[in-house]
C-alpha cells in the first residue's frame, strides 16, 4: 500500500518535470519568454489542456516560421531559374552565330575535339583565328 501512495506522487513529479522540460525546450526554440508558458504545478484537466494548448500553438508558429523560410527560398529559386533561363537562350543565341559564322574547317576541328573529349585549348584557337590573317601577310611578304 505504501509504494501505491508513492507512485502517483513519483509520477505526478515525473509529469511535471517532462512538462517544465517542454516548454523551457520549446520556449528556448521560439525565442520566447519562459513566463508566457509557464504552467501551475497541479495536475488538473485543467493544466493538461493548457499545456496541450501552449503546445498546440508552438506547433502552430513553428509551422508558420517554417512556410515562411521555404516560400522566401522559393521566390529565391524562382529567380535564379528565371536568369538561368535568360542566360540560356542568349548563349544558344551566340552559339548559333557562332556556327554560322565559324568556317568548315573550324566546325570540322571542334568535331574532332569534341569526339576526343580534349578541350579547346587557347593556343588552338589563336592558331584558328590567325590562319586566316597568315595567308595574307604571307602574300604580302613577296610582294614587299
Amino acid at each position: 500500500m505504501n509504494a501505491q501512495c508513492c507512485r502517483p506522487v513519483a509520477m505526478d513529479l515525473g509529469v511535471y518535470q517532462l512538462r517544465h522540460f517542454s516548454i523551457s525546450f520549446l520556449s528556448s526554440l521560439l525565442g520566447t519568454d519562459n513566463s508566457s508558458l509557464r504552467l501551475d504545478s497541479s495536475s488538473s484537466g485543467a493544466s493538461v489542456v493548457a499545456i496541450d494548448n501552449k503546445i498546440e500553438q508552438a506547433m502552430d508558429l513553428v509551422k508558420s516560421h517554417l512556410m515562411y523560410a521555404v516560400r522566401e527560398e522559393v521566390e529565391v529559386l524562382k529567380e535564379q531559374i528565371k536568369e538561368l533561363i535568360e542566360k540560356n537562350s542568349q548563349l544558344e543565341q551566340e552559339n548559333t552565330l557562332l556556327k554560322t559564322l565559324a568556317s568548315p574547317e573550324q566546325l570540322a576541328q571542334f568535331q574532332a575535339q569534341l569526339q576526343t573529349g580534349s578541350p579547346p585549348s587557347s593556343s588552338q584557337s589563336q592558331g584558328t583565328a590567325q590562319q586566316p590573317a597568315q595567308p595574307a601577310s604571307q602574300g604580302s611578304g613577296p610582294s614587299a
